[in-house]
């Protein structure tokens, strides 16, 4: 166990990142957004930021909040010490605008298409929607992205060591993290046979190949699944008023932007059906879920921002190899063990990279 500390109340918002540089920019399903130019700025309401020095660049963040949305400011900090290990800091040598979409990937497109309509160099996108949004916008701005699918499956690279064209990226994910999560599932409670499954099925691109893993690894370990779809708050609140007539042993909770941005809701209404459940990120344990396990999401900005810095200095995004994250943290919740009436093994303790009391 690498670290115990105190969960605070938390207050989680919602939304969908874009991030633009003066020679780079970034584009992030739901939450940042940042844009970055070499001559020219516009805040315009924007949280911005100016560089004096003529060989700045700009990058910019939209907000209608004014203000980073829940754990996007971490993910943020993460980004930002990769700009910095590349030799780029905001404020001093380079400008950010940031972007957020509040969620609503409705408006993803309109966001690139500003993005591309300024004087940028690059734009950096977290999460499938974003992604796909940049890609349709550009075919000629370097595009960084950050996404938890295979990006070659996804269309956006040609390959992972060759992409091609203007966009490469870090793959926060392999299906192999599915099976490890069911089987963490399993070590948590031994007797768990049938699982709910609780996905967003009109984010197609992420839920499509987490359901296929999702059914093979099961399989192989004997589990049986029952799927819920949820596109709405009120759905996820159907959801799991069917599961609490249903009893499964446990529930796993699939990844997209969606469901991130209702990691409350979905942590509050675990404890209240009494169902323990697992997610891919810490967010959700960090404002009162159980348990996660999969990569670090902030380690994962911070490539990217090392990238971006590569990009800025005249690398092209075609010869860049796709980065695959190599850092994932299980982190527990023990105090909402507790509430589920749940005796945590010391084993299970001993591998966690965090526990929360």
């Amino acid at each position: 166990m690498n670290n115990v500390r105190f969960w605070p109340k938390a207050d989680i918002g919602r939304a969908f990142p874009l991030v633009g540089l003066s020679r780079y920019d970034v584009l992030e399903d739901g939450h940042e957004a940042a844009q970055v130019h070499q001559t020219s700025w516009r805040c315009g309401g924007h949280l911005a930021t100016r560089c004096s020095s003529t060989v700045a660049s700009d990058t910019g963040y939209r907000s209608s909040r004014f203000s980073i949305p829940g754990c996007g400011a971490n993910r943020l900090r993460g980004f930002h010490e990769g700009l910095k290990e590349a030799g780029y800091v905001e404020g001093e040598n380079l400008n950010i605008l940031y972007r957020w979409a509040d969620d609503r990937i409705d408006r993803l497109s309109v966001l690139a298409a500003d993005l591309v309509s300024r004087p940028v160099a690059a734009i950096i996108t977290g999460g499938v929607p974003a992604s796909l949004a940049a890609k349709a916008a550009t075919t000629t701005i370097p595009t960084i992205f950050i996404v938890g699918i295979d990006p070659v499956q996804l269309g956006l690279a040609a390959s992972l060591s060759r992409p091609g064209g203007n966009l490469t990226g870090i793959n926060v994910f392999n299906s192999e993290l599915v099976a490890k999560r069911l089987e963490v599932l399993r070590d948590l409670l031994p007797q768990t046979t049938r699982v709910g499954v609780l996905v967003n099925p009109a984010d197609a691109g992420s839920t499509d190949p987490q359901l296929k893993d999702i059914d093979a690894a099961a399989r192989a370990m004997g589990l049986q699944i029952q799927v819920h779809n949820a596109d709405t708050r009120a759905e996820i609140d159907a959801a799991f008023e069917a599961m609490g007539r249903d009893r499964p042993d446990a529930v796993f909770v699939g990844t997209t932007v969606f469901l991130n941005g209702r990691r409350v809701q979905l942590a509050q209404l675990s404890t209240f059906y009494r169902l323990p459940a697992i997610y891919a990120l810490r967010d959700f344990v960090e404002v009162g879920g159980l348990i996660s396990y999969g990569s670090n999401i902030i380690d994962s900005y911070r490539l990217a921002g090392r990238y971006a810095g590569r990009i800025l200095r005249g690398a092209k995004p075609a010869e860049l190899p796709i980065v695959k994250a190599d850092k994932f943290e299980l982190v527990i919740n023990a105090q909402t063990a507790r509430m589920l009436g749940l005796t945590v093994s010391l084993s299970l303790l001993g591998r966690a990279d965090e526990v929360i009391d």
